[in-house]
């Protein structure tokens, strides 16, 4: 860094520009050096030879037809388009994926289960959810919440997600019960998990997005499992505008690459073959089948119109999304802010504020990423978050109670000498002043106007500042200024939120709402409205005995959810597990009206042993 310093210090854009003026134009030496190199750059491009310009041209041909996975040819035998990355993709592409893969006209006979519809239904619910999202976006990310068109639209987006994740996990238990690994389809399964993994995520980061109470305490309690693994200061859930960013960009690109390998891949492959009706035995037996699988399928078909299908499914789940929109709504329960917080339930404000100065807050004591404390320090052999160490950091006496009080000190000479007497003080003082107001603002009271009341201890100025500190949050003064520490937008609440979360009224709207971990809370949503019944397994690690009590249950439950995760992802590759559907036959309710017989009948190789 020093080096590129000393190369490149003379150069400083900062600066202030210089401006040239001739005759009517006045233009920056920066605009004009950028135009004279564009110039440049196409006098360049006129004159500099353009690469192959000299080499053997394709002869027309007399009767051009489009080309279909071959290449033009030249006179003679030589392949004109050897060595070319185009013409090689292509005669791959075509090769696995010809059109009528791509876009068939009949499917296997057996495909004859409702179960096969949710995999066209979990696409159309996702085509759905994008374009909500898009007119979401139309007016901005607080439209849905001030405006009765924009909450429609919101409702629309909510529900279209709930029936993607509906019919998602649907395909997968019909997939998982199918055995659809086989047949050298492992990878589609896996890009399918994946995908799933990834719509988890998807949602995940809507819901953080929201700006409601529900997003404000799954933040709060969710950064501990990504604290814990030590990304926490660099996937912010509290951090909004961070969240809104993954849910609206980078995670929806990956989810619909994801989508769209999948499909690929379920077309080039095909839907996997019927399991048998009875017991395979024997090693040549089963050699035979797996051989079988392995085949492209060879005996009756159906006809299959996928444009059709895809049209109808799309129209049945915007109908569906639509009444449910129309009828039921969406949750818009508004965010819990200091200021409400202090009018409400002052007392909690205020020994809130007095534990931030005596640093004897969760936050304070809490650890990486926000400070050298070990209260909320996970370790499994490991702590990944020592080893981060503090990325975010915050010193809740300075940013909740001093810093903001300083600001307005010079208009209030009350407060600007508490403030002094506090700052001068040794630590050994302010500790004594801090635990005598800690025991003393357990008793206070207030008046008919709100004003509080603190019986005498030897708690010097302290009083006065957290007095000051209460009428300052009461005006919505503290959530602004919380706020203003980040400059810029403004959308990182990681600082408000945490001071809302060292008192107890907001755990106590939460547990009133059916939001506590022991509630099952992560699954929940506000209100009547189904949650995330999608994170039941994560959920469920938090409720064993011998977990839900340990101080590591964060990483606990991330840790075991991932390596469920894992062990869903290498099912293909795991004896036992992936034997699982041969053992429990629901197979056979989803290809019941599957007759083997006809197969045989129509001399298929492919489906002898099914």
């Amino acid at each position: 860094m020093d080096l590129l310093a000393v190369l490149f210090g003379f150069i400083n854009l900062n600066k202030p520009g210089y401006f040239i003026s001739w005759s009517i134009i006045q233009i920056s030496l920066a605009n004009l050096i950028l135009v004279i190199v564009m110039v440049l750059i196409f006098i360049v491009a006129l004159f500099i030879p353009f690469p192959g310009s000299k080499d053997e041209l394709a002869k027309p041909t007399s009767n051009p037809e489009p080309m279909v996975g071959s290449a033009i040819s030249t006179a003679g035998s030589a392949d004109f388009s050897n060595g070319m990355w185009t013409a090689t993709i292509r005669r791959k592409a075509m090769s696995l994926l010809p059109p009528s893969k791509l876009l068939p006209d009949t499917q296997p006979a057996y495909v004859a289960s409702w179960i096969y519809i949710f995999g066209v239904a979990s696409l159309a619910a996702f085509g759905v959810a994008i374009v909500s999202g898009f007119l979401i976006a139309l007016g901005g990310v607080d439209w849905w919440h001030t405006n009765a068109v924009g909450h429609f639209f919101n409702s629309l987006h909510m529900w279209s997600v709930e029936l993607f994740m509906a019919f998602i996990v649907i395909h997968l238990w019909g997939k998982f019960w199918m055995a659809a690994w086989r047949g050298r389809r492992s990878a589609t399964w896996i890009t399918g998990v994946i995908a799933f993994g990834a719509s988890v995520l998807e949602c995940f980061t809507g819901y953080l997005s929201q700006q409601n109470f529900d997003s404000q305490w799954i933040s709060t309690n969710g950064k501990d499992a990504f604290n814990g693994l030590g990304v926490g200061a660099f996937f912010n859930l509290m951090n909004f505008g961070q969240m809104l960013l993954w849910h609206v960009v980078l995670l929806p690109l990956v989810l619909v690459l994801l989508i769209g390998i999948h499909v690929l891949m379920v077309r080039m492959r095909g839907v996997v073959h019927p399991l048998p009706k009875q017991a395979v035995r024997g090693k040549a037996a089963r050699r035979a089948l797996a051989v079988s699988d392995n085949l492209d399928w060879k005996g009756p078909t159906r006809r299959y119109d996928i444009v059709k299908e895809a049209s109808i499914a799309s129209l049945v789940v915007l109908i569906l999304v639509v009444g449910l929109a129309g009828l039921l709504s969406s949750p818009n329960d508004p965010p819990i802010t200091i200021a409400t917080w202090a009018k409400v339930a002052p007392a909690d404000f205020m020994g809130t504020a007095a534990s931030e100065l005596a640093g004897t807050s969760e936050t304070a004591k809490y650890g990486p990423p926000y400070n050298n404390g070990s209260g909320n320090v996970q370790s499994l052999l490991i702590s990944p978050q020592k080893i981060v160490g503090v990325q975010l950091p915050i010193d809740p006496a300075n940013s909740f109670v001093l810093g903001p009080l300083s600001k307005i000190a010079p208009t209030d000479a009350k407060l600007a000498s508490a403030l002094s007497t506090y700052n001068a003080a040794s630590s050994s003082q302010k500790e004594s002043w801090d635990k005598a107001y800690l025991k003393a603002v357990e008793k206070v009271t207030f008046s008919p106007s709100g004003t509080p009341s603190v019986p005498n201890a030897n708690d010097g100025p302290v009083p006065v500042l957290i007095s000051t500190e209460l009428t300052l949050a009461r005006s919505g003064a503290l959530d602004a200024d919380l706020l203003a520490q980040h400059p810029f937008y403004g959308t990182n609440f990681t600082k408000p939120l945490l001071f809302l979360e060292d008192g107890s009224y907001f755990a106590s709207v939460a547990k009133a709402d059916h939001l506590f971990g022991t509630q099952w809370g992560v699954m929940n949503e506000t209100g009547s409205y189904p949650g995330q019944p999608w994170l039941w397994l994560y959920t469920l690690w938090y409720q064993l005995p011998g977990f839900r009590n340990s101080p590591n249950v964060d990483l606990i439950a991330v840790s075991l959810t991932g390596v469920a995760t894992l062990l869903l992802l290498a099912i293909p590759f795991i004896p036992g597990l992936r034997d699982i559907p041969r053992a429990v036959p629901i197979h056979k309710l989803i290809w019941r009206r599957w007759n083997p017989q006809e197969s045989d009948e129509a001399g298929s190789d492919s489906s002898s042993l099914v």
